[in-house]
């Protein structure tokens, strides 16, 4: 009988077919449910190699410590590999982020900071505050301890080469058209799409970012500025990190986040699918995509997380009033 892990579960996951966001977009849509991993996100993926490459490097130990900033799914992640490997977890969160998120990586037994949301050329913003946690805890602790730093850390860009991008050429059968997704690190774009386009070069390679983010327009007009802002968590950046830089990008979409809602509440009523807010925008790009490049292409892109994970945001009505969003009147 196979003995098989909680790592062993991170990869591999399906493909599904997204009928109301194909019919929109005349090509076939169709998201890869990362939410199907054992820590329920895409970031399982770079959590393993980050961890795998860290202890490969004796950068970590057992009983050690590593130690992130992250808007939750990469914690998570992280909190959940290095549990199997005896590691401790010490997370630094924005205080804004969702509650489901904190109550997960406080039940994974993580250390939990909450910092303010602070722009990340402040001293204060999470990211680096997490890495001045990690150097004063490397010295008085007597094992080991590691600042995975998903941003900047290229491990995080290769376990999409490796692996995202090969199994989605697997499950197409090479028939893939074009790939898009939005951009927290960096690291799932950047990677899926080096690991497609060196397979397949004349596959379309896009970026789908939400308001309040600079990509879009560093990519349409080479300037990182941005405006407006959003309500999803762990996508959406103003500066080039390590992993994103030289990402092969063909098309770019700035998605609203009332688009996203409604895209995220007809999939949950017509298709049975419960995702998070990064998700909805993920589609959303894969819809214009398709309007732009189509018809009758097969486009993929990423179902990050489950909406559960964002309850008392996008199926909360008082917050999703104060917002100003639209919303289905099953929503109480």
């Amino acid at each position: 009988m196979n003995k098989t892990s909680v790592i062993d579960l991170i990869g591999n996951t399906p493909l599904i077919y997204l009928k109301k966001p194909s019919e929109l977009s005349g090509c076939n849509i169709y998201g890869k449910a990362e939410f199907l991993n054992p820590g329920q996100s895409v970031k399982d993926r770079a959590a393993l190699y980050i961890i795998n490459d860290a202890l490969k490097k004796n950068l970590l130990e057992t009983d050690g410590t590593i130690v992130e900033g992250t808007a939750g799914n990469t914690g998570i992640g992280i909190a959940m590999v290095a549990n199997y490997y005896n590691i401790n977890t010490t997370i630094v969160i924005p205080k804004t982020q969702s509650e489901e998120k904190k109550s997960a990586l406080r039940n994974l037994g993580a250390n939990l900071i909450e910092v303010d949301a602070v722009p990340y050329a402040n001293p204060k913003n999470y990211v680096k505050y997490s890495q001045d946690v990690a150097i004063k805890l490397g010295k008085t602790s007597d094992k080991k301890v590691y600042w995975a730093n998903q941003f900047d850390n290229t491990i995080n860009k290769l376990s999409h080469i490796e692996t995202t991008a090969p199994e989605i050429l697997r499950q197409t059968k090479n028939n893939v058209d074009a790939f898009i997704c939005s951009v927290g690190t960096g690291g799932t774009l950047s990677g899926t799409a080096e690991g497609l386009k060196n397979k397949k070069k004349d596959v379309v390679i896009g970026l789908c970012d939400p308001q309040g983010s600079a990509l879009f327009n560093y990519i349409k007009n080479k300037e990182l500025s941005a405006s407006g802002e959003s309500i999803t968590e762990g996508i959406g950046t103003t500066r080039i990190t390590e992993n994103f830089k030289n990402a092969k990008i063909d098309e770019a979409f700035q998605i609203h986040d009332q688009y996203a809602l409604d895209i995220i509440y007809d999939l949950l009523k017509t298709e049975g699918l419960s995702l998070g807010p990064s998700s909805g925008i993920n589609i959303g790009g894969a819809i214009e995509l398709g309007k732009k490049i189509g018809p009758n292409k097969n486009i993929v892109t990423i179902l990050c997380d489950y909406g559960s994970r964002y309850s008392s945001k996008i199926y909360n009505k008082e917050f999703l009033n104060s917002k100003g969003f639209r919303f289905p009147d099953w929503i109480s």
